[in-house]
């Protein structure tokens, strides 16, 4: 299920989805579970039979045993039936989990950076899960709960009829009204149930909020202030769930008291038509136990609907969380992007964030196929998102990102994405070994390739890990300096050998020596290539073709390094106050 869309607002459209995928196996299931119900049903059938037929004395035998041979045919039919659905349903339903789980997390990867802002990771793993496990319940439930009370009740009704027509219509009549009570209470309850479904899945976003943020809580002192926060979160997550919870025992309660009072009538009915002959002791027998079957079968069914209810209510708030429309699309008539000769170009681009102030007004950029360009600036100037911009994590208001005279809107992202190596200022690694890491760059490389690569990046540290790089790099990189996870990200470029590349602080968590070593590496590294650097250390940028001034969305200043040091500007001051820097620390 490639398509979400239109989905978000309706859950059992979704599930109903996954359930055709394997329509077969699931209506092998049905029949087997309608077919194991309905023999369960007629044993209430056969046992009266065997009644009347004992009540003609021994002289009949023969009806006593051919009654007898109908019973336990019905019981074993039962016994198999269920136990052939079960089978077939240990492979249906999980397979149905899995199938939700790749698909959801396919579209969840595909959502905009936007989209990640705005909510917690754990929340967002938990909603898969959350799905994952509501989906697997619901249909359990259905099978096992809902679905056999409910055909048990009709064949009940069914049976009593043979007895008395018009205590079977009013079983039947008196049956409706009661499911349909059943079923409006249940969902005005669903408030309740939706409040808890989102306290739980908040419940969740805290603890991975704080697990990925442990050394930050213990930088500042802040275990107790997340023992105190977390307690509140659960405290609010418990209070909902026990609105929910009393709300549900409320129809268990009512439900009750309508079955007992219904059975009681029932057998006194019965009773009477005995009394006055309209009715065998075996006719008795069969209400008195279809009478009980029928007592069973809807607190069964009431207890299933609303337990139902807040998993249900836990799918709906997960899917409408996770199947909202992806923000960036690809163009219905988009190509692939042709990589010639890797010119960039920002045309007349307007761009503000969602909820801030404009970043650009009709910013015109032009840079040239195989050029170096250093973007500098004060902090909010644009320049980090101009690279957002040109890997299209955001669309502009107005104007166009081109390449190479391509709207980088109108080709396939993944294209675009393939064009563009990244060495980021936060570096993103995960927790696999350094070869995995690297190889992220290519997965289809082999390890002579890495091992190249990890080579022209000087990751000569590798040398001195125990297993090399087999070894595990921690959580998000945990276990390396932030010098070797930058020379992990550099070796990472360098195999993915893209025409566009983009530094953005590409050795600021390295030292002077491995910093000297790195500018080699990356002076290897972008010949041939259109490259962008983003630099707070201007040093870095003395053997580049081209250094533009951002401030406030505006160029203010483009040119040569060394035309743009003889000019009595923005560059030149900058420089000057870098120079100052170091001279106060070399002191």
């Amino acid at each position: 299920m490639d398509d979400f869309s239109g989905y978000a607002s309706r859950p059992f459209a979704f599930v109903m989805g996954y359930c055709r995928r394997r329509s077969a196996s699931h209506i092998g299931i049905l029949l087997c579970v309608v077919a194991a119900v309905v023999c369960s049903v007629g044993t209430q059938y056969g046992v009266k039979s065997l009644v009347d037929a004992l009540a003609h004395g021994p002289a009949h035998s023969g009806a006593v045993w051919l009654a007898f041979i109908f019973l336990v045919s019905l019981i074993a039919a039962d016994n198999f039936l269920w136990r052939v659905a079960s089978w077939v349903a240990s492979f249906t339903f999980v397979g149905v989990t899995g199938d939700l789980r790749r698909d959801i997390f396919k579209h969840l990867t595909g959502h905009a950076p936007s989209y990640f802002a705005n909510r917690m990771p754990g929340m967002l793993t938990s909603r898969i899960t959350a799905t994952s496990n509501a989906v697997f319940t619901v249909e359990n439930m259905l099978a096992w709960n809902v679905l056999p009370p409910c055909i048990a009740t009709i064949a009940a009704i069914a049976l009593i009829g043979t007895v008395s027509l018009p205590m079977a219509g009013g079983l039947m009549i008196m049956a409706g009204i009661m499911v349909v009570a059943m079923f409006k209470m249940a969902a005005a309850g669903k408030p309740l149930h939706d409040d808890f479904a989102n306290k739980a899945a908040a419940v969740d976003g805290e603890m991975v909020d704080v697990v990925n943020n442990m050394p930050l809580v213990r930088a500042f002192c802040g275990i107790d202030h997340e023992h105190d926060r977390f307690d509140a979160t659960v405290g609010r997550e418990l209070s909902a769930r026990g609105r929910s919870l009393r709300y549900l025992e409320k129809l268990r309660v009512t439900h009750a008291a309508i079955t007992v009072v219904l059975t009681i009538s029932l057998l006194a009915w019965a009773i009477t038509l005995w009394q006055r002959g309209g009715a065998t002791t075996g006719d008795v027998v069969l209400v008195c136990t279809l009478g009980l079957s029928i007592l069973h079968a809807t607190r069964d069914l009431a207890v299933a609907l609303v337990d139902i209810t807040q998993h249900i209510a836990r799918l709906s708030e997960a899917v409408a969380t996770l199947l909202i429309p992806h923000e960036l699309t690809d163009h219905p008539e988009a190509e692939p992007l042709q990589k010639s000769g890797a010119a960039i170009g920002f045309n007349n681009v307007s761009f503000r964030y969602p909820g801030s102030p404009s970043v650009f007004r009709r910013f015109n950029l032009r840079i040239q196929p195989g050029q170096r360009v250093g973007l500098v600036g004060e902090s909010g100037g644009g320049k980090s998102t101009l690279f957002v911009l040109l890997q299209r994590f955001y669309d502009p208001e107005r104007g166009s990102v081109t390449i190479d005279d391509q709207d980088i809107s109108r080709v396939t992202q993944q294209s675009l994405r393939a064009a563009i190596s990244v060495v980021p200022q936060d570096i993103s690694l995960f927790h696999r070994s350094i070869l995995e890491n690297i190889r992220y760059g290519r997965p289809t490389a082999t390890d002579d390739e890495v091992l190249r690569a990890a080579i022209a990046a000087r990751c000569d540290f590798v040398e001195t890990l125990p297993e090399g790089l087999a070894t595990m790099v921690g959580d998000r990189g945990v276990k390396l300096s932030g010098g070797q996870r930058q020379r992990i990200a550099i070796a990472r470029a360098f195999l993915k050998d893209a025409p566009i590349l983009l530094l953005d602080e590409a050795t600021s968590a390295l030292d002077s020596e491995s910093e000297e070593a790195i500018r080699e590496a990356l002076g290897h590294l972008m010949r041939g290539r259109t490259v962008i650097a983003i630099a707070h250390r201007l040093s870095t940028l003395r053997n580049f073709d081209r250094v533009v001034v951002l401030k406030n969305g505006k160029i203010i200043e483009d040119g040569q390094p060394a035309c743009l040091m003889r000019k009595d500007g923005h560059y030149r001051n900058l420089v000057a106050k870098e120079m100052s820097r170091l001279s106060v620390h070399a002191a």
